[in-house]
């Protein structure tokens, strides 16, 4: 690790240079306007902590994209990045890890584009900005859900409204929980129901159409989820930290997954459709890579003194999907993975923060079947079963047994998946494994996709329903956004006291429910 990592540049070292390169950037060199490259789908930052920040952008042609940043709007004293090439391998998306920052700082970033066949060509400047992390206690706020464009609900005249409600509260960061796009779910211009028309999709495109299964079509998902004005708006002002479900690649997909019966796809392989779908979901998402394991989505980001944040992986390292009812752990009853686990563990110990947050791309206790007509085989961590831990159990009930006698405070967990939001408490005293501490699990979702649930809990680790918000009985199930119910979470954590505080939101930005959690051994 460089030494720079443990040194916090100050202000004057951080704005030095650059300052021809921020003229040329306000003055772009007069051409015609049609030969100019442009930006396709806005700009991105994410997996931001206190020294540095991931930024991405795409052109619409191959370019030199030259890059600045700043700690003030105006760009004044901005310091210049090295320029980086979009070209058609990356499907001209560029992203590039911004260090040496100081913390607790609106960053700006400002990117113009050169033809390469033209230098003399350039865009116009594009901007995004997002804040570090701090290094003492401030107050943080940041935000999560799931589940972007699925069901056949796309880009409709109102557009994705929930990103809209969200941008407002301007989190720090928003925790994208998974099922970020929907490669397995075409979409057609008008849906009916009952002979009436209910829906209309006013932007589509051709990748949209029919499931995803080459590489282009797999980026298509990503990027018409990028046309969407409201995503677009909240992209350049928040950072996303991403992971994935299913979605991204094919419902249900373990490695076992088997399309032989599926005539939608002429690719039989998931394999090579996983393959794919993990190329353009790192290209055209902000997610740092990782050097040991390049394709890795689980990782840990440090946002201050008061919060680490880590993120699961529940799908790349699984064994197949079946009933999951072994009664010792094998590769076949993992979830999480044997090298996942254990660095999850060796994690956790070794953090600092105040406030662990676990993020999940799928929930613990609900109940989620693979095979929802037979109601057959886990798709999730449960079995259905309310005994002892058993199947993907056993992995969960090692590792909050692991917290608990490490004496690891203040973990909570959140995630998606679901596509209703929830509030679980769960109470070691009504479960039928009982070597853990109590915690909290919040589900929320979804962002812009049908909504369903609520789902049956199993008792294994004592779930207590605190809240939930669900289609009512007679509502039906995947009911459009228009319905109103897609939901996000907020969290604020107070910089004085440390307390956290969760509510549970709708689209119409109102209120649902909030607790507030008293942290644990945390001073004051």
């Amino acid at each position: 690790m460089s030494s720079h990592r443990f040194m916090r540049p100050c202000r004057r070292a951080f704005l030095a240079g650059g300052t021809a390169f921020a003229a040329s950037l306000a003055a772009p060199s007069i051409s015609r306007a049609g030969v100019r490259p442009i930006f396709t789908h806005g700009v991105q930052s994410g997996d931001v902590d206190t020294m540095s920040g991931m930024i991405w952008t795409r052109t619409d042609r191959p370019a030199r994209v030259m890059m600045e940043v700043s700690t003030t709007e105006s760009f004044a004293n901005a310091r210049q990045l090295a320029p980086m090439t979009a070209m058609p391998a990356s499907d001209f998306a560029v992203k590039r890890l911004i260090d040496g920052l100081p913390s607790d700082q609106d960053i700006f970033y400002r990117f113009v584009a050169a033809d390469l066949n033209d230098m003399q060509a350039t865009s116009e400047p594009i901007v995004g900005q997002f804040r570090t992390a701090p290094t003492a206690r401030r107050d943080v706020r940041f935000a999560w859900s799931g589940d972007t464009a699925g069901q056949g609900w796309g880009i409709d005249d109102e557009g994705m409204r929930t990103y809209a409600t969200m941008a407002q509260h301007r989190p720090d960061f928003f925790i994208h929980s998974g099922d970020t796009i929907y490669a397995d779910g075409p979409m057609q211009d008008e849906v009916e129901k009952d002979g009436k028309l209910i829906w209309k999709n006013s932007t589509l495109i051709e990748e949209k159409r029919k499931v995803a299964e080459t590489l282009d079509e797999f980026r298509g998902q990503w990027k018409y989820n990028m046309m969407d004005e409201h995503v677009r708006a909240m992209n350049a002002i928040c950072p996303t930290f991403f992971q994935w479900d299913d979605h991204e690649v094919v419902n249900n997909w373990s490695d076992a997954k088997d399309l032989i019966s599926d005539d939608r796809y002429t690719e039989k392989s998931v394999h090579v459709l996983q393959a794919r779908a993990a190329r353009a979901f790192h290209e055209m998402t902000p997610l740092r890579i990782t050097p040991a394991e390049p394709g890795r989505v689980y990782r840990k980001i440090s946002y201050g003194p008061m919060l680490d944040v880590f993120f699961l992986d529940l799908r790349s390292y699984r064994g197949p999907n079946g009933a999951s009812m072994e009664t010792e752990m094998t590769d076949k009853s993992r979830i999480l993975g044997a090298e996942q686990l254990a660095w999850l563990k060796r994690e956790l110990a070794n953090s600092k923060a105040t406030w662990k947050v676990i993020a999940s791309d799928m929930p613990i206790g609900l109940i989620v079947w693979d095979n929802w007509k037979e109601q057959a085989g886990a798709e999730a961590i449960s079995n259905g079963d309310h005994g002892a831990a058993k199947g993907r159990e056993l992995e969960i009930a090692d590792l909050l047994r692991f917290i608990k006698t490490a004496g690891i405070d203040n973990t909570v967990w959140f995630t998606a998946d679901v596509h209703y939001t929830a509030a679980h408490y769960y109470n070691p005293d009504k479960a039928a494994f009982q070597d853990f501490d109590p915690f909290w699990e919040f589900v929320s979702g979804p962002l812009h996709a049908g909504t369903f649930g609520p789902n049956a809990l199993d008792g294994t680790f004592g779930p207590e329903v605190k809240f939930v918000k669900a289609p009512e009985e007679g509502q039906g199930v995947n009911l459009p956004p228009s319905e109103g119910l897609q939901f996000f979470g907020l969290v604020d954590i107070d910089g004085a006291t440390q307390q956290m505080t969760v509510r549970l939101m709708d689209r119409a930005d109102k209120e649902l429910w909030k607790v507030t959690l008293d942290p644990k051994g945390a001073s004051i």
